[in-house]
């Protein structure tokens, strides 16, 4: 099964985000953008691909200490950026370290039940919003995002999320998440 750790922003935090999205969806260009779902939107702390199912007895356990071991802290979505013209994305604020350090323990965690993390990159905390096939330039998009000001919550879980990709061929159809365990952060949990 494909996998990822996540932090997962509240319903809120997420609607505020909308609002600023729909405002960009109506930049010039902006038909040329795939747009991620707001059902799907998520901070990724660790992909793991595709994850035999022998380890996951063992990669659950894991994670559920690294959730353990990290205290829950704030966060509030925050501007924005792009990847290589390819990508646009929400940036985040607040506790960077903190959600460094649980991106840090939830890779480590997959390499310990096994998972081959070959992928392994410079974290840098996002929440895709929309995706491009060719590179386009998003410097408009990021302009319009860097006055957004989200809200602050406490990220106080850490998820385990299946992805499951488009398979049926069907424009504008996007993968879909599902949260397959969380665990509380903090000794309390």
């Amino acid at each position: 099964m494909r996998l990822f750790a996540a932090v997962l922003p509240p319903a809120w935090a997420v609607a505020e985000l909308g609002l600023a999205v729909r405002e960009l969806t109506a930049l010039p260009g902006a038909d040329g953008l795939r747009w991620t779902g707001r059902e799907g939107w998520h901070l990724t702390l660790a992909f793991l691909g595709e994850v035999d199912e022998a380890l996951l007895d063992e990669l659950r356990e894991r994670l559920r200490r690294a959730a353990h071991r990290t205290d829950p802290f704030a966060l509030r979505l925050h501007g924005g950026g792009r990847f290589d013209g390819r990508a646009l994305w929400a940036g985040v604020a607040g506790g960077l370290d903190e959600l460094r350090l649980l991106a840090e323990r939830a890779d480590a965690a997959a390499r310990r039940s096994g998972v081959p993390m070959d992928q392994h990159r410079r974290y840098v905390p996002h929440l895709t919003l929309a995706r491009s096939r060719t590179p386009m330039d998003l410097r408009p998009y990021v302009t319009e995002l860097a006055a957004f000001e989200g809200g602050p919550w406490q990220v106080t879980e850490l998820a385990l999320i299946r992805s499951s990709l488009p398979r049926d061929g069907i424009p504008g159809e996007r993968p879909r998440y599902e949260a397959v365990a969380r665990w509380p952060l903090g000794a309390g949990g």
